[in-house]
């Protein structure tokens, strides 16, 4: 009801519409972000709403004297306070995308902000390098000119991969003939002594 009082008052009074610019903003996921309406704590206006993606998510309205915040994807997330200056806690990828907002007073003052939430990645001043040493792999950390100095070339990494898993192979396998042999030998030797010890009591 008080909503609509405002928009019958903005259109008795021919309110000039004034829309500025689209501000870009970028922001790491998980971080805080503020976008600033400009507006003093003691600059006259009747009320300034937020939109995202065209649905309404927080709005101060100066003749009920009441800040609101809407829309269950910011549960706990947005903070507005009385200049209208929204603040958004945990961004989150979702996050991203147009907000508008809309400042009702002499004059109706539009601004937009187009948010880009970037997700997080490692340090660029390390890399992680893996290197092989008698079957085991042991992780390095090594500042980037270093890496370069010991980075082997891909044919080599491939080339050495292939020879070791051929060798591993006929290792693998002459460890799997010499356990059978031994079986069959000490199968065998068993044998032979019961029929010594059979022989041996029969006489």
């Amino acid at each position: 009801m008080v909503n609509a009082f405002v928009l019958f008052c903005v259109c008795l009074c021919r309110l000039v519409d004034v829309t500025d610019a689209v501000m870009s903003v970028s922001v790491m996921e998980g971080d805080s972000v503020t976008l600033n309406s400009d507006v003093t704590e003691t600059q006259q206006y009747l009320m300034i709403q937020w939109t995202f993606r065209s649905t309404r998510i927080a709005e101060v309205n100066r003749l009920t004297q009441t800040s609101s915040t809407y829309d269950e994807r910011f549960r706990d997330r947005l903070k507005l306070d009385q200049t209208g200056s929204l603040s958004i806690t945990n961004i989150r990828n979702t996050d991203s995308g147009l907000y508008q907002l809309t400042i009702v007073s002499g004059e109706t003052k539009y601004t937009s902000f187009n948010v880009t939430v970037n997700k997080r990645s490692s340090s660029s001043n390390c890399v992680m390098s893996s290197w092989a040493v008698n079957n085991s792999t042991v992780n390095q950390t090594e500042d980037d000119n270093i890496t370069e100095l010991y980075q082997p070339s891909s044919d080599h990494v491939h080339c050495c991969g292939f020879t070791e898993a051929v060798i591993r192979l006929v290792l693998s396998a002459l460890v799997g003939v010499a356990t059978v042999a031994v079986l069959v030998y000490d199968i065998r030797s068993t044998r032979s002594e019961r029929r010594r010890d059979q022989t041996s009591l029969s006489d």
